[in-house]
C-alpha cells in the first residue's frame, strides 16, 4: 500500500508533494452540493391541488366583500406555506451534519517531522499518527498498530470497539471486517498506531453514505398522497357543478351576473375551507401527545404516517439493546453466580453475594485489568474506553469492590494485542506483602497460560480446562461474549516479564456479557405484531450476535435459521428475489449502509409504509429514504437525528409502540373530521344547484355559506382533533396503504347526511315562507338548521363505528365546550341587529325554532339506525375482502 501511494511509512510526504495531491484529489471534505434558492423553495410550497382549492376559495370570499374571511383563508395558506419551507430547509442540516464530521485536526508525517494540520488538508498518501480519543479523519490502511481499539458503531453497528492490525485482508472484504482499515468519521478508543491516508472527502466510506443521504428519495407520505389526490377530485367536482349551475341558470333565462353570483355561492358552499387547518391541528395534537410520550416530531405528517406503519425495520444496537455491555453471570471452578442489573448503572447485585474468593479474584481482575473509567453525561453512566471493559468495572462495583485506589496499584503492563489475545497487569498489594498479577483476555488462550485454578476458599488446586471451556461454551452458546480472568501472586521485588507467564497462572473464572435488550423491547414487539405490523432486524452487527437477541425480543422462534440473511448473502441474490427475501426473513445481518437503504426501497416496492430506526451515520441513508425515520435521541449522531422524522428521547424501542397508537389516533380523528364536514359542503352545493334547478330563490346566501363553514369547522369540528384514542386501535391492522382515504361505507354515511341536510332544509325554508315567514326569516331557519344537525352530527362522529351511549356522551369536554360557543353565535346571528345586517338574517319564532330542532332531532335518529344498521350487518358478515364495497381514493399503486 505505501509502495502504491508512492509514500515513505517513516518520513511521509513532502510539502511540495502533498500540495500536488491536494490540487488533484481537492480537499478532505464532503462536498456541498447545489440547492434550490429560498425563493424557489418558498414557491415549491404552493404547488399542491390544496392550496389552488384554499386560493380560490380566498379569491371567492374577497369577491363577496368579506374580507376577514378572505384573510383567515389566505392566513391558512401562508401558514402552511411558510411550515413547508421551514421543513424542507432543515432536509439540509443532515448532510451539513455530515460535512462537519470530517472537520477535525490530524497529526501527520511529512518530510520526517510531525505536523498537526486541519483534517481537510489530508491527502491519499498522508501517514497519519493516531491514538486514543482521536477521531479518525480519513480512510486509512494501517502500517502500525499497538493496541490499537476502534469505535465503529456509527459507521458499521459494530457493538464492541474492533481490533485493528495489518495484515493484507482479500479484495472484497466487508466494510465491518476490514481489520486493516481505519475509516473517517470513527473514533480510537485504545492504543496507537500510524496509518496511510488511501481516500479523502466523498471517496471515503462516510463520504458513499453521504452520497447515498443526498440520493435517497423523500417520499410523501400516505396522507399527503391522499389529500392530493381529494383535492384533484374536489377542485374538478366543484368547477364541474359551478359550471353546470351557470349553464342552467342561463339556459333558463336567468340574468349571467345572477347565475354567476349563484356559481361563486355554489363553489363556496362545496370548498372545505377549514380541512387544511384541521389536518395542521390535528397532527401538531398528536405532536404533543407523542412529545408526553418522549417522541419529538420533527415532520407533522410524519404523526399520521406512524399509524399507517406496516413495517418497522429496526437497528440493534442502541435501539432493541442498551448499547451498553453487561456483566450478566460470573462462572468460577466452583460455581456459577448471576448478576442482576443492567447497563453501566452500578444498581444490581451479584446474586447471593457468596463468599468466593474466585469470585472476589475474578471481579478483582477484570477491574484491575482494566484501562476503561465509567463517567456522568446528563446524569447517566456513560463508559469512557472500551465498554467491554467497562462492564467489568461495573460488576465489580455491584460486589461492593474498591477499585484502583488503595487497594490495588499498577506498576507494569502487558497490553491487549489481537497476536497477544489477553492483556496483564502488575499491582502494588495494599498492605505491601508482595505483588500480583492480574490478567483477562480470550478464554482459550488464557487457559493455556493457567496451570491451576481457584477455589471457593482461596486455595489452589489442578485446573479442569475441559470444564471451563464447556462452561465457556454454554455461555457463547446463548449469544454472550465471553472473557477468562486470573492471578498470580509474586515476590516484592518481580516484575512483569510476558516469557515467564505460560503455565504460571492462576484461573479465577469466566465473565459473560452482551449488550442487553431493552426492558420493554420484547413487549413492545409483541404489541406491534398483533397491531399487525412487520418487525425487521437490520443491524451492521454480527449475525450470531443479532440472532440471539433477536430470539430473545421474540423476533425469531427457536430454531428459526432461516429467518436471518446476512449481507453476503444478500449481496449473492438477484434483484428479482430481494422481494421474497425481505418477505421471508425477520433479521439482516452484517449489512452496509447501502444495502439498508435497498431493504427501505424493497419494502416500499411491496406496497408497505416503512418506519426505520437507527442511531448512526451507516443508518442516515435508510432513515431518509424510508417513509418515517426515527432516531435514537441519547445515542444517536446528528447525522441521524437532522435525517429522521421523529426522534426518541430515551432511545426506547417500546416508544416507537406508543408513537405508533398515537398516530393511529391522530389519523382516525382526521378522518372523523373529514367525515363530518363534508356533507355540509356537498349539501350547501347542492341545494344552491337545487334552487338554480327549480327557478327558485337562493335558501342560504354566499356569505351565510362562509358563516356556517368557518364557524363550525373552528368551534365544532376542530374539536374531533382532542378526541381520546379509541380502545382497541393497536388490536387491528394497520391500514392498507392502497386504501382510499374515505372507504365505501364512510362515503354512503356523507351521502346519507347531506340528503337529510339537502331535504330538510329545502322543506324548512319552503314550508317557512309558506306559512307567512319573511325571506330572511326563511333563510335564517336554513341557516340554523345546517348547524343544528352538524352538532348532532358532530357527536355521532365521534366514534365512526360505536354508538355515542358506548363512549359517553360528555367523553369529550372539548365537543362540548365547541357546541356551547356555536350555539352562542346561532343567537347572536339570529338575534343580533349588526349580525342581522352583515348576513341579511332575521329573528325568527319559537315555532320555526321547534321545527329547526325537530328535524334535526330526526336527522340524528336516522344517522343512528344507519351506523347501527351497519354495525350489525358487518358483525354478522364473514371475514375477508368485500368486492362489492365502493371506495373513493387513488388508485392503489
Amino acid at each position: 500500500m505505501v509502495r502504491c501511494l508512492r509514500t515513505d511509512a517513516c518520513r511521509g510526504l513532502t510539502t511540495a508533494e502533498a500540495d500536488r495531491r491536494r490540487d488533484r484529489f481537492g480537499p478532505n471534505a464532503l462536498p456541498r452540493p447545489g440547492t434550490a434558492g429560498p425563493v424557489v423553495r418558498l414557491f415549491r410550497q404552493v404547488r399542491d391541488p390544496l392550496v389552488y382549492v384554499l386560493l380560490v376559495a380566498g379569491v371567492v370570499t374577497l369577491a363577496f366583500g368579506e374580507s376577514v374571511d378572505a384573510g383567515v383563508i389566505f392566513g391558512v395558506v401562508v401558514l402552511n406555506t411558510i411550515i413547508g419551507f421551514v421543513e424542507e430547509s432543515k432536509a439540509e442540516s443532515a448532510l451539513d451534519a455530515l460535512r462537519k464530521m470530517v472537520r477535525a485536526k490530524a497529526r501527520t508525517l511529512r518530510e520526517g517531522r510531525e505536523w498537526t494540520i486541519a483534517a481537510e488538508d489530508l491527502v491519499p498518501g498522508d501517514v497519519v499518527l493516531v491514538e486514543a480519543g482521536d477521531q479518525v479523519p480519513a480512510d486509512m490502511r494501517v502500517i502500525r498498530a499497538a493496541d490499537l481499539h476502534v469505535d465503529e458503531s456509527a459507521l458499521t453497528g459494530e457493538s464492541a470497539p474492533v481490533i485493528k492490525e495489518h495484515p493484507a485482508l482479500p479484495e472484497p472484504t466487508v466494510v465491518a471486517d476490514r481489520r486493516n482499515m481505519l475509516h473517517s468519521g470513527t473514533l480510537v478508543t485504545a492504543g496507537s498506531g500510524a496509518a496511510v491516508a488511501v481516500a479523502t472527502g466523498a471517496a471515503t466510506e462516510l463520504g458513499k453514505i453521504y452520497l447515498l443521504l443526498g440520493a435517497a428519495e423523500k417520499l410523501a407520505t400516505p396522507l399527503t398522497r391522499k389529500l392530493a389526490w381529494f383535492s384533484k377530485v374536489l377542485t374538478v367536482a366543484i368547477l364541474a357543478l359551478a359550471v353546470m349551475t351557470f349553464g342552467i341558470g342561463v339556459a333558463r333565462g336567468q340574468g349571467a351576473v345572477e347565475m354567476f353570483t349563484a356559481a361563486v355561492a355554489l363553489a363556496v358552499g362545496a370548498i372545505p375551507e377549514g380541512l387544511p387547518a384541521a389536518v395542521t391541528i390535528t397532527l401538531a395534537i398528536g405532536v404533543g401527545r407523542m412529545a408526553r410520550r418522549r417522541a419529538v416530531i420533527r415532520r407533522l405528517p410524519a404523526v399520521e404516517t406512524l399509524g399507517s406503519t406496516t413495517v418497522i425495520g429496526s437497528d440493534k444496537t442502541g435501539t432493541l439493546t442498551e448499547n451498553q455491555m453487561t456483566v450478566q453471570c460470573v462462572w468460577t471452578p466452583d460455581g456459577r453466580f448471576d448478576v442482576t442489573g443492567s447497563g453501566y448503572s452500578p444498581d444490581g447485585e451479584v446474586v447471593g453475594r457468596p463468599r468466593s474468593e474466585a469470585l472476589r479474584w475474578c471481579l478483582l481482575a477484570g477491574a484491575g485489568c482494566n484501562d476503561a473509567a465509567l463517567a456522568q453525561r446528563d446524569g447517566r453512566p456513560i463508559a469512557v474506553g472500551d465498554p467491554t471493559e467497562a462492564a467489568m468495572l461495573v460488576v465489580a462495583h455491584k460486589a461492593d469492590l474498591e477499585l484502583h485506589g488503595a487497594e490495588l496499584t499498577r506498576v507494569a503492563t502487558i497490553p491487549f494485542t489481537s497476536d497477544r489475545q489477553y492483556m496483564a497487569t502488575l499491582h502494588e498489594m495494599p498492605d505491601g506483602d508482595g505483588r500480583v498479577v492480574l490478567a483477562k483476555g480470550a478464554v482459550e488462550r488464557l487457559l493455556v497460560l493457567c496451570g491451576s485454578e481457584m477455589a471457593s476458599d482461596g486455595t489452589h488446586r489442578p485446573i479442569d480446562r475441559r470444564a471451563a471451556l464447556v462452561a465457556a461454551d454454554e455461555l457463547a452458546r446463548t449469544g454472550l461474549r465471553v472473557l477468562a480472568t486470573a492471578m498470580k501472586p509474586v515476590a516484592a521485588q518481580d516484575g512483569l516479564v510476558e516469557k515467564s507467564m505460560p503455565g504460571t497462572l492462576v484461573l479465577t473464572g469466566l465473565q459473560a456479557m452482551f449488550d442487553p435488550p431493552r426492558g420493554h423491547a420484547a413487549d413492545a414487539v409483541r404489541a406491534c405484531r398483533e397491531a399487525g405490523i412487520k418487525v425487521t432486524m437490520i443491524t451492521g452487527d454480527h449475525a450470531g450476535t443479532a440472532t440471539s437477541i433477536a430470539r430473545r425480543i421474540g423476533l425469531l422462534g427457536a430454531g428459526a435459521h432461516a429467518e436471518t440473511l446476512t449481507g453476503a448473502e444478500l449481496a449473492a441474490l438477484p434483484e428479482r428475489e430481494w422481494p421474497a427475501a425481505v418477505d421471508r426473513a425477520s433479521v439482516f445481518a452484517r449489512v452496509s449502509p447501502e444495502q439498508k437503504l435497498r431493504l427501505v426501497k424493497a419494502f416500499q416496492a411491496r406496497g408497505h409504509v416503512v418506519a426505520m430506526t437507527g442511531d448512526g451515520v451507516n443508518d442516515a441513508p435508510a432513515l431518509r429514504q424510508a417513509d418515517i425515520g426515527v432516531a435514537m435521541g441519547l445515542s444517536g449522531t446528528e447525522v441521524a437525528k437532522e435525517a429522521a422524522d421523529m426522534v426518541l428521547t430515551d432511545d426506547d424501542f417500546a416508544t416507537i409502540e406508543a408513537a405508533v397508537e398515537e398516530g393511529r389516533g391522530a389519523f382516525d380523528n382526521l378522518t372523523k373530521f373529514i367525515v363530518w364536514t363534508l356533507p355540509t359542503n356537498m349539501a350547501e352545493g347542492l341545494v344552491i344547484l337545487a334552487a338554480i334547478v327549480v327557478g327558485s330563490a337562493l335558501p342560504i346566501l354566499p356569505t351565510q355559506i362562509l358563516w356556517i363553514n368557518m364557524t363550525t369547522a373552528v368551534a365544532l369540528g376542530l374539536m374531533l382533533a382532542f378526541e381520546p384514542k379509541e380502545a382497541g386501535s393497536m388490536q387491528r391492522p394497520p391500514r392498507d396503504p392502497g386504501t382510499p382515504l374515505l372507504t365505501g361505507a364512510l362515503v354512503q354515511r356523507i351521502l346519507l347526511v347531506s340528503v337529510l341536510l339537502v331535504g330538510g332544509s329545502w322543506w324548512l325554508f319552503e314550508w317557512a315562507q309558506a306559512t307567512g315567514a319573511t325571506l330572511p326569516e326563511a333563510r335564517t331557519a336554513a341557516v340554523n338548521f345546517f348547524v343544528a344537525v352538524e352538532v348532532a352530527y358532530l357527536f355521532s362522529c365521534r366514534s365512526l363505528n360505536r354508538s355515542i351511549w358506548s363512549i359517553g356522551v360528555l367523553g369529550n369536554r372539548w365537543v362540548v365546550g365547541g357546541v356551547t360557543v356555536q350555539a352562542a353565535g346561532q343567537l347572536a346571528i339570529t338575534y343580533l341587529p349588526v349580525f342581522n345586517s352583515l348576513f341579511h338574517t332575521a329573528p325568527i319564532s319559537m315555532h320555526l325554532w321547534s321545527l329547526v330542532l325537530g328535524l334535526s332531532l330526526l336527522a340524528w335518529l336516522v344517522i343512528a339506525a344507519d351506523k347501527r344498521l351497519r354495525r350489525h350487518f358487518d358483525q354478522a358478515a364473514p371475514a375477508g375482502p368485500r368486492s362489492s364495497t365502493t371506495s373513493v381514493g387513488p388508485p392503489a399503486e
